[in-house]
């Protein structure tokens, strides 16, 4: 059965269910077996944001997360920004988000890098969000022969900064990337991201890259680390049935499909696995905070 959670593998025992109770389709409202939540963690674009805009009832659920005490974070695959820089971008929306309940796959890999290699250093693409927070774990930027290199977002990927990458993996340095979306958002239509420029680099050098964000569900445990929850009791919140709902049931978590970003119903009918269960927003979820 592979890594299903251990409640699952519990509903799915014949002897405590009727015949029907184990069909579970992606449109149920329940969980079976399942501790109430306690914690959430909820993807940011396409769950609470949508192309600059706040989704309805986004800041009414986050109103009502603060107002209930519960744990939350709000995650992002998207490096770029510092957590100060986007809880201003979400203030702008009417989202008041606290800084310390925004976690980027910027944070976890600076995390995962000061657990691997304390005091290390990395040669760097990327922008102020991946920079700040590796800085802060106390590591050195520089391309001299360094431990690493740490691929992340940016909008201005230089061909001179990626052919030293390729030259400094050559040369041993480990191959590190923030996460492994081909594309990203944007008003105008679909992005190259991190993703699309480290399988260029790896096609270069025959090495790949270590992906730290999601849908590595070390970057759910490192936020569920960081809120001081417990999987049994924390639900995931996503937008994306190839990352945020792959990532948080490999963590163990409940997970919720919201119809507001990039998976439909209908898609996610087409994957080997299923959300816990598929509501049309967060605006439905204001209720059981």
């Amino acid at each position: 059965m592979g890594h299903l959670p251990g409640a699952v593998l519990r509903a799915l025992d014949p002897p405590a269910l009727s015949p029907t109770d184990h069909r579970h389709t992606p449109g149920d409202d329940t969980m079976h077996d399942r501790k109430p939540v306690q914690s959430w963690l909820t993807d940011m674009d396409g769950v609470l944001v949508h192309e600059g805009q706040p989704v309805p009832g986004a800041p009414e659920f986050v109103k009502k997360l603060r107002a209930s005490g519960k744990p939350f974070l709000v995650l992002t695959n998207n490096s770029i920004y510092t957590p100060r820089d986007l809880q201003a971008r979400l203030a702008r929306m009417g989202l008041d988000v606290p800084e310390e309940a925004i976690w980027s796959s910027a944070l976890a890999t600076a995390q995962f890098l000061a657990d691997q290699r304390p005091g290390g250093t990395a040669y760097v693409i990327g922008e102020a969000g991946l920079t700040t927070a590796l800085h802060a774990v106390g590591y050195v930027l520089s391309d001299f022969a360094p431990d690493y290199v740490v691929l992340g977002e940016t909008r201005t990927y230089s061909f001179e900064a990626i052919t030293k990458a390729i030259r400094l993996i050559d040369d041993g340095a480990r191959f590190i990337c923030t996460n492994p979306d081909a594309t990203g958002p944007s008003v105008e239509g679909a992005l190259p991201a991190a993703g699309s420029v480290a399988a260029m680099i790896s096609k270069a050098t025959g090495v790949e890259p270590y992906f730290v964000g999601k849908p590595n569900p070390m970057m759910m445990r490192s936020a569920l680390n960081t809120i001081d929850a417990h999987s049994e009791s924390t639900a995931m919140i996503g937008d994306r049935m190839d990352t945020d709902i792959l990532c948080g049931l490999e963590a163990g978590l409940e997970t919720i499909l919201v119809l507001t970003g990039i998976s439909t119903r209908a898609e996610a009918e087409r994957y080997p696995y299923r959300p816990s269960r598929i509501v049309d927003s967060v605006a439905d979820l204001i209720d059981e905070v």
